[in-house]
């Protein structure tokens, strides 16, 4: 007999990667495409459906969970916005993927989906309670509480790189001024430095003092902004994943000071901060994981 298995799909502005995952974690087979351009609603759908095809034949499919690069609705049907892709508003994903493949489906924000990802199979699979920051084009969060992908009764929770970490700070396309992605982010990074993160984790490898004092800077900036969070969840853990994460023992050292500085320790007992193991599969498992939940919920 052969086992229930589940699709994750990863949907980015360059390539959407899809796996198809047992219960336990198991990859039964995975490929990643090119994601079309123009990258319009139904061009992508398409696509995506002759993705599915090529997996679902290797074993019996019973859902799917879709990453999309922006905000969905609260019951993980609609793509309100899609970044990156164009001509996405209110796209009812969802219901597009049940109709042409017959399968339940159900979407959620691709950060969210790399904090599941991270909280089955990655690097906070030990812990009921944590947050995960993505550092990379812009920083994007997700909120596990008990286990369970926090949203809120909008869908929107867990946008942790927009919090405000100075009044006066650079505007933001969110709307603020000086969020936390305006002093983590990597383009943040190249407008300050003229380098990439990459350059400056090499730099930083070989001694440069430069480099070595940009990163505690870096890591002071973001263990101010960690400690607004962790003093409203109080997690287990942190977990720091996205591009600029390669260089964190970099700067790990300075944000474990300055969250030690900031919060005081009954809101930070056990508080470990770790690296993200996934790399950018996460999305993809995580969007597995979500539609493991949408078979559970279905079934219970």
């Amino acid at each position: 007999m052969k086992q229930q298995s589940v699709i994750g799909i990863d949907l980015g502005g360059t390539a959407i990667k899809l796996g198809q995952f047992l219960r336990d974690g198991t990859c039964l087979k995975s490929l990643t495409i090119a994601t079309p351009q123009p990258s319009s609603p139904k061009i992508v759908l398409r696509t995506m459906v002759e993705a599915i095809k090529q997996l679902e034949f290797h074993q019996t499919c019973h859902a799917l969970g879709v990453g999309t690069p922006g905000p969905t609705d609260a019951q993980g049907r609609i793509a309100k916005v899609a970044i990156n892709l164009s001509g996405w508003q209110d796209v009812p994903l969802a219901d597009w993927l049940e109709t042409e493949t017959g399968l339940p489906t159900t979407i959620a924000n691709d950060a969210n989906c790399a904090g599941l990802g991270e909280t089955w199979l990655g690097a906070g699979k030990n812990f009921k309670n944590l947050i995960l920051l993505t550092l990379g084009t812009g920083v994007g969060g997700a909120i596990i509480l008990d286990g369970h992908l926090f949203t809120g009764h909008l869908g929107a929770a867990g946008e942790l790189g927009l919090i405000t970490l100075d009044f006066d700070g650079p505007p933001c396309k969110s709307g603020n001024q000086g969020s936390l992605e305006q002093y983590a982010s990597v383009q943040t990074i190249r407008r300050m430095t003229k380098k990439e993160p990459i350059e400056l984790g090499q730099l930083a490898a070989k001694g440069n003092q430069e480099a070595l004092k940009f990163w505690e800077n870096y890591g002071c900036l973001l263990g101010a902004g960690l400690a607004n969070l962790i003093y409203i969840l109080t997690p287990e853990a942190v977990v720091i994943g996205g591009g600029v994460s390669a260089s964190a023992p970099y700067f790990f050292p300075a944000t474990l000071l300055e969250i030690e500085r900031r919060v005081i320790p009954s809101y930070r007992e056990g508080l470990q901060l770790v690296s993200a193991k996934l790399g950018n599969q996460a999305g993809m498992i995580g969007a597995a994981r979500l539609a493991w939940e949408k078979i559970d919920g279905l079934t219970s």
